[in-house]
């Protein structure tokens, strides 16, 4: 990803037109003295410290045909880390303008988009699966084939998001019978659509979605979890990776997480990444939370959970995030601006976080019932603070950029963050040398 030009497009746009933002606030304006004290300067110098261990490596670069003293551009040109956000809301706000701004973050902030798959909206009508560009419109949910393309363009890692939904309401066409037998050959036979249509383009699925509380959630085909994986594994070509995702950082650590997967993988199931949700919908929790009368996001609290994720003996995503803004005023925006920032930066320190993905990018883009104001954008596709601290993190504070100087024997050695780098100088006949890179 290239650092935001866009972003000071928008400024300079919003400014001619006569609108100024006012110097934002900082933490200890906003964030009572108990936060502050749950994310003290112990806390963030720990977790600037896990950075540097676990998101770094040492590179030892020979550069042929360079002489002692040579100039070397050291520039990262993208992150093995997955930053994402789900892409529901493609090509569907009400401008042409604000579906731009919408598709700029795809490849400016973020490398990894989640499409949505949901079955019920997916095949409404049996036999008819909304998968081309001219499909009915259905609200948060656009017809596949097109975001697949823009994402495969902009060269985005893509996650499908799901093959099965454990929550029947969310999940399910409304003509899906009930009967559980009936019902496992239609999840067969979807499963294996997917599997024909997209292949490897899509790179990653939640192959099965909340099963967690699967008691309360409706009738299921019989251990439909791990028939589900089992058919994914069938159908789906080799590279193609797989997931769990389920439950979310409010209930602590998850024991039970931990077994269902750990079932799954003993009974010969290929799990390869365990997906954890961190929902904030209700803006009050944001307010108590910034007051510092709610510890459920404390650092104590996120990193005990991960830790116990651990114990799946797989990779974790921060598959769903949700920060509300209390409000939309300047100070509600920089509440979310300084949750987002710590969350970001403690889920970034743990050697088993492989990704996170915000779950609703611009404001008033959420499913009903969630709030208006947990975007990175606002209404109008303008980035809001939480989005500017996101691409400061991202595409500046970790992104490696040198300068540095061969050596005797034309090599160079830096430490810098795992990705793809572009390694620039001039060799002894004066010629310049453009090579790539990729820090492991």
């Amino acid at each position: 990803m290239k650092p935001s030009v866009l972003s000071a497009l928008y400024l300079s746009l919003i400014l001619a037109a006569g609108h100024t933002f006012p110097c934002p606030l900082s933490a200890q304006e906003v964030m009572s003295q108990g936060y502050l004290d749950m994310w003290n300067d112990s806390v963030q110098q720990a977790i600037d410290q896990n950075i540097e261990r676990y998101r770094k490596a040492d590179a030892e670069i020979l550069l042929e045909g360079a002489k002692k003293g040579t100039a070397v551009s050291v520039e990262q040109q993208s992150s093995d880390f997955l930053f994402g956000s789900n892409i529901f809301l493609y090509g569907q706000l009400d401008t042409p303008q604000k579906n731009q701004r919408y598709e700029d973050a795809f490849g400016e902030l973020f490398n990894q988009a989640t499409i949505a798959f949901y079955w019920k909206t997916l095949e409404p009508r049996k036999g008819e699966l909304r998968f081309a560009a001219d499909s009915p419109y259905e609200y948060r949910r656009p017809a596949t084939d097109p975001v697949v393309d823009f994402c495969q363009k902009k060269g985005l890692y893509m996650k499908g998001h799901a093959i099965i939904y454990g929550i029947r309401s969310w999940g399910h066409p409304t003509w899906m019978p009930e009967d559980r037998k009936e019902m496992e050959h239609l999840f067969e036979a979807h499963v294996k659509t997917l599997a024909q249509h997209y292949g490897s383009r899509i790179q990653n699925w939640d192959v099965v979605n909340e099963c967690y509380d699967q008691a309360n959630r409706g009738l299921m085909p019989d251990d439909y979890v791990y028939k589900t994986f089992r058919w994914a594994m069938q159908y789906f070509p080799q590279d193609v990776t797989f997931n769990t995702n389920e439950c979310d950082m409010h209930w602590g650590p998850s024991k039970r997480y931990v077994e269902i997967v750990r079932n799954l993988t003993d009974r010969g199931i290929r799990v390869d990444n365990c997906g954890v949700q961190m929902h904030i919908f209700n803006p009050q929790e944001a307010v108590q939370i910034s007051q510092g009368k709610s510890d459920l996001l404390s650092p104590r609290r996120l990193w005990a959970t991960l830790e116990c994720l651990r114990d799946t003996e797989r990779p974790t995503f921060i598959s769903e995030v949700t920060i509300s803004a209390p409000d939309d005023s300047e100070h509600g925006r920089a509440v979310q601006k300084v949750l987002t920032r710590d969350l970001y930066r403690l889920w970034f320190s743990h050697p088993n976080v492989k990704g996170i993905t915000w779950w609703n990018l611009i404001d008033g883009g959420a499913a009903p019932g969630e709030p208006s104001f947990s975007g990175l954008l606002d209404k109008e596709g303008n980035p809001k603070p939480s989005y500017q601290a996101l691409d400061s993190l991202i595409n500046h504070e970790w992104k490696t950029r040198l300068t540095l100087k061969a050596d005797q024997e034309g090599k160079i050695r830096f430490r810098g963050f795992r990705g793809n780098y572009t390694i620039t100088y001039r060799n002894r006949k004066g010629k310049t040398v453009r090579m790539t890179y990729k820090l492991e």
